[in-house]
């Protein structure tokens, strides 16, 4: 079968439309609380804590993403190398984690509290997340548009905000005051700060989405089953394109929160942004960014959907349940756990991540040198790390 090739003019713009996909699925409520609640407690000492969010934040995520696309984005073979029964559970409980148990409605609390922080005042948390419920149904009826709508759409929109925001606030910005935590301390708390953007789960999964659209899209005709070095190609610089995007939006909020850390003390971390936004911008503009913001975790939240959702349709009942009933069901179980708020959300998710995050860093690794050099030890180094870390968790 042929394969017909893009040219370099289409290349170029299926690499960077990727690459805004990507950052814009990324880039949801945890990518805009955690940087800005880092940068309010490190202060001076932000350079520290910020490198250690990169790396986990930034880097280990794209570490993950190029793992999945040596599986082509296959996570049920990459999870297998654990053991079918446990690469499934776990499978399943990181799924349940990044979708309606755990990110998927902590973003849309996030856009909740953003928005009150900037003055809505007459809608509930209830009616918010029955309403963004309702939106994101609508967005992942048609799957195949996915990557376009992100890139080519929200994405803009999200960016020129949150530039407005970042601009503005170094015009006005304040030396940080000093803080009382170590180097390595604040450097330690950016580690464990990423893991709470959970960017690492979304990988595994995200990635199938890109390159299903690449299949789907204008870069490649009569794809094979094997995606190939022209897709691998796109996808690859795409990842470069978003994890650069990524780590200037992590220096810069940090780097604000931290200049602004007096102005944004007593201030929920789930309401910084809205606060910054107000604050700069004044109260029309304000809100203005504010709604973009709220563009970025829906963003991440159709693409959290439609991944839960194909796990149900296609994996759990073998498509015997269709997939709006999966995505029904998704966003039913999303709306009742996004009623805990996102300081209930994140208390949930904060211990399971820490020990199982470690592992799953490993993990990551391991199927790396497995595919690259054939390197075949992993359960006893996998399961070892997550007793080694639940061992650190409960003495310390």
């Amino acid at each position: 079968m042929e394969t017909t090739l893009e040219s370099t003019e289409q290349k170029k713009a299926s690499v960077w439309s990727t690459g805004l996909a990507m950052f814009a699925m990324f880039f949801g409520a945890g990518n805009v609380v955690f940087p800005l609640a880092l940068g309010q407690s490190t202060q001076d000492k932000n350079f520290f804590g910020v490198s250690g969010l990169i790396i986990t934040a930034v880097l280990v995520p794209l570490m993950g993403l190029l793992a999945m696309l040596l599986y082509n984005g296959n996570y049920v073979d990459f999870f297998r190398r654990i053991g079918k029964i446990p690469g499934f559970l776990l499978m399943a409980m990181i799924l349940g984690l990044i979708g309606p148990l755990g990110a998927l409605p902590r973003c849309i609390t996030i856009s909740f509290s953003t928005l009150c922080a900037c003055g809505l005042t007459w809608m509930n948390l209830t009616t918010f997340s029955l309403i963004s419920c309702i939106i994101i149904f609508l967005f992942t009826m048609r799957q195949s548009r996915i990557l376009t709508l992100l890139g080519y759409v929200l994405t803009p929109i999200l960016l020129l905000s949150l530039a407005l925001i970042i601009v503005k606030g170094f015009f006005g910005i304040s030396a940080p005051g000093p803080s009382s935590l170590g180097s390595f301390e604040t450097f330690s708390q950016g580690l464990l700060v990423g893991y709470s953007t959970m960017d690492l789960l979304a990988t595994f999964f995200f990635s199938s989405i890109v390159l299903h659209s690449l299949r789907m899209g204008r870069a490649v005709k009569d794809v094979p089953n094997d995606i190939g070095r022209h897709l691998l190609s796109i996808a690859f610089y795409g990842s470069v394109i978003a994890a650069t995007l990524l780590a200037a939006v992590y220096l810069s909020f940090s780097y604000l929160a931290a200049g602004f850390s007096a102005e944004l003390a007593g201030v929920s971390s789930d309401q910084m942004i809205g606060t910054l936004a107000y604050k700069l911008l004044g109260p029309n503009a304000g809100m203005i960014a504010s709604v973009a913001v709220c563009f970025a975790c829906l963003t991440t939240e159709i693409a959290l959907t439609v991944v839960f959702a194909e796990f149900l349709h296609e994996t759990i009942f073998k498509e015997k349940l269709s997939y709006k009933v999966a995505l029904l069901v998704t966003l039913g179980i999303s709306f009742f756990i996004s009623t805990l708020q996102f300081g209930g959300i994140s208390a949930f998710l904060g211990p399971i991540l820490q020990v199982f995050y470690p592992a799953l860093i490993v993990l990551c690794i391991l199927n790396v040198l497995y595919k690259v050099f054939g390197f075949r030890p992993v359960k006893s180094i996998f399961y070892g790390t997550i007793l080694v870390t639940l061992a650190l968790k409960l003495l310390f």
